[in-house]
């Protein structure tokens, strides 16, 4: 059974990933941790100390207690009427990145709601929370979009780094009832005539993806890549996070705005 931990403020609840959930749950039992972080407010106003300024963020008060306990009831009771074993947890600081990662090391996947987390912040500091989330997770983090369709397609972004290696290993062991999926392993970059290591990617592969294909596009970085990947309606991404390649440096920079402006599809993310 899989420990998930699904993770959003006071203010915010995801119903898209409330339903990644819930499908998973049907498919084969999961337990769910609902994380409720506090909500907070970016008050504009800017500290300064030993010469560092930042944007100061304070709880969202009087009514935070109240929007909260809404959420947990809504949790709770979706999650009775969809047989889900649960639990709560509550009470957070606005510590908010660290105390996810002490969590997420006791959890097999984090699933986050990417349009909704901390919404009502500017688009900047929502983007940077997630990404130091994704950065700093000691488990595999799930971003799912807020109109979720069941999978019915993978893509394993693979650029022959470690990191993309790691990365489908790590959603192959936890999602084998996705196996049956048809799954599209794609490797792009104009700079390189053959896919690296690819006779031990695709054995690698073949054995956990039984209707596999391994392809190279030719595309060029960045922009188009993305476009390519949108028309790949009702699909999954896989990839590898912050090392130095094209689909990290894409998620690093690009993606992960994307996917939190447009909700086009799951983006799964893991790194070593």
């Amino acid at each position: 059974m899989k420990k998930i931990l699904f993770v959003f403020d006071g203010k915010h609840f995801s119903n898209g990933a409330f339903e990644f959930i819930r499908h998973l749950n049907s498919l084969k039992r999961v337990m769910v941790t609902g994380v409720f972080l506090p909500a907070l407010e970016d008050t504009e106003f800017v500290y300064s100390f030993d010469n560092m300024s930042g944007p100061y963020y304070v709880s969202e008060l009087p009514h935070e207690e109240d929007q909260t306990e809404k959420s947990i009831f809504y949790f709770e009771s979706l999650c009775r009427q969809n047989d889900i074993e649960y639990k709560v947890h509550s009470g957070f600081t606005t510590e908010v990145v660290a105390e996810l990662k002490a969590e997420s090391r006791y959890a097999d996947l984090m699933v986050i709601g990417s349009k909704l987390f901390y919404e009502n912040l500017d688009a900047e500091t929502q983007e940077d929370y997630i990404e130091k989330i994704l950065h700093k997770a000691e488990c595999p983090v799930l971003l799912a979009p807020e109109t979720y369709s069941k999978p019915e397609n993978i893509v394993l972004a693979y650029d022959g780094s470690d990191s993309s290696v790691y990365a489908i290993k790590q959603f192959a062991y936890l999602f084998p009832e996705y196996q049956d999926l048809q799954t599209l392993l794609v490797y792009t970059d104009t700079s390189t005539k053959n896919i690296p290591d690819k006779d031990n990617i695709q054995e690698l592969a073949c054995h956990h993806f039984n209707d596999l294909v391994v392809f190279k596009l030719k595309l060029d970085r960045g922009k188009e890549f993305e476009q390519w990947l949108f028309t790949n309606k009702h699909a999954i991404l896989i990839a590898g996070a912050y090392g130095r390649s094209l689909f990290s440096e894409m998620l690093h920079k690009s993606f992960v705005k994307e996917a939190i402006q447009d909700n086009h599809m799951p983006v799964f993310v893991t790194h070593k």
